[in-house]
């Protein structure tokens, strides 16, 4: 059902009182052979019902021409004022509803990401987390940002995002990780302090516009601090000496070819803890193909051999199709 705008309503009021003023004047003129000013005076007090006397004494075709005006004028008005009413309402209970449905949509977020500043990297986060299926929230309070986020439907907070206030609204002691896309080095700075002191467990990624500000954002909290320069200065150089690395990387990073990469996580108390790759498992045929080790402490085991210990918290990284994936993954469960 399609539905009618608002303004289109307020244009017809608009509209039908014009007409109405300009009938009336006309006609006051005409009849009474009164003055413009008097006559759009008598208008103006008719149909807004104020009561007073008239301007000048009216015969009687004269005064059947204000009560036909009473009658138009009052009805038009009243349509004018109701239109009004209704949109007020209706923005009002629009407001409420689309408030309610956000803070339960918020509610029921958990392990998720919070993403502030949808700005030019901002988006390009939102759009590889719809592609990989991880659930997020943004962060902005640019009124341009507000707008491309509300047109796309995307789940969104209003506010500033080293206010504790915004963090708690969007979950931040549920949130698997924060990505800092903000422009401003010194708000990237307060927006990871502000998160870190929430939760001490998040993985927090932040971009540096600058790169003395890398050190300031590792020492507020950042878990990986990322400089935009440096990282499209980095792959502009692979592709021009490594473009077949590239273009391998790329493939498997969208997952094309019902190829992919994936992480998995060793967790405390499962079968695969304290064995090595050979004896969890992660070596059979069925299985995914195990590129690397990356330990607790940040080290990582490139190409590991059969023997390598796997220990909580451990992170796997394989390469394989859905299925070898998801056999490995359950291996580590």
């Amino acid at each position: 059902m399609r539905l009618e705008h608002p303004l289109r309503r307020f244009r017809l009021a608009a509209v039908l009182l014009a007409i109405v003023i300009t009938v009336g004047v006309s006609g006051y003129m005409v009849i009474d052979g009164w003055s413009l000013l008097d006559s759009f005076y008598m208008v103006i007090i008719t149909i807004s019902t104020v009561g007073y006397t008239e301007v000048h004494a009216q015969g009687a075709t004269g005064r059947l021409f204000t009560s036909g005006l009473i009658v138009v004028g009052v009805g038009t008005m009243l349509y004018g004022f109701g239109v009004f009413a209704e949109t007020l309402a209706d923005n009002a209970f629009g407001r409420y509803r689309r408030d309610r449905q956000l803070q339960r949509d918020l509610n029921h977020l958990r392990d998720h990401f919070i993403i502030c500043g949808y700005g030019r990297i901002g988006t390009q986060v939102v759009a590889e987390f719809e592609e990989h299926r991880v659930p997020y929230v943004v962060i902005d309070q640019t009124e341009e940002a507000l707008e491309r986020i509300r047109a796309e439907g995307r789940l969104h907070i209003e506010g500033d995002a080293s206010k504790e206030e915004v963090l708690k609204q969007a979950g931040i002691e549920r949130a698997k990780g924060l990505v800092s896309a903000v422009d401003s080095d010194e708000r990237a700075v307060y927006i990871v302090l502000a998160a870190r002191a929430f939760n001490p467990n998040l993985y927090i990624v932040a971009r540096a516009g600058r790169p003395d500000s890398i050190r300031r954002l590792e020492l507020a909290g950042a878990t990986r601090t990322i400089s935009p320069y440096v990282m499209a200065g980095h792959r502009m150089a692979l592709l021009a000496i490594r473009p077949a690395m590239v273009d391998v990387l790329d493939t498997l990073h969208h997952g094309e070819g019902g190829i992919g990469v994936e992480e998995m996580v060793v967790i405390s108390g499962t079968t695969a803890e304290g064995k090595t790759l050979e004896e969890a498992g992660l070596l059979r045929p069925n299985a995914a193909k195990v590129l690397a080790v990356r330990k607790r402490d940040g080290s990582v085991n490139v190409n590991p051999p059969a023997n390598a210990r796997l220990d909580d918290g451990d992170l796997v990284i394989a390469l394989g199709t859905e299925d070898q994936l998801f056999a490995s993954a359950s291996l580590l469960r």
